[in-house]
């Protein structure tokens, strides 16, 4: 059990690089300093969204406080994850 919360808590730890790295790539500018205003649960499900939706629907996440759900409902170019366990 206790080796489980350890990958679960490894993958969400990648979850944020990942995210801070392609936000970074589309904007020129730094994810963490706007993260803290994010749930976790907000931000993989932000990780879902196109390149080309990514910086606006986090904006609009923002802006609007959108649950997961909502953020999950508003991807029109869904990127699924194949590799989380």
């Amino acid at each position: 059990m206790l080796r489980q919360h350890y990958a679960l808590n490894n993958q969400n730890r990648i979850v944020r690089l990942e995210m801070r790295f392609r936000y970074f790539l589309l904007t020129n500018q730094r994810l963490d300093l706007l993260e803290n205003q994010l749930s976790f649960g907000q931000l993989s499900a932000l990780r879902f969204a196109s390149d080309e939706e990514l910086v606006a629907l986090t904006e609009r996440t923002l802006k609007e406080n959108l649950s997961p759900n909502e953020i999950k409902k508003s991807i029109k170019e869904w990127q699924p994850d194949h590799m989380r366990v």
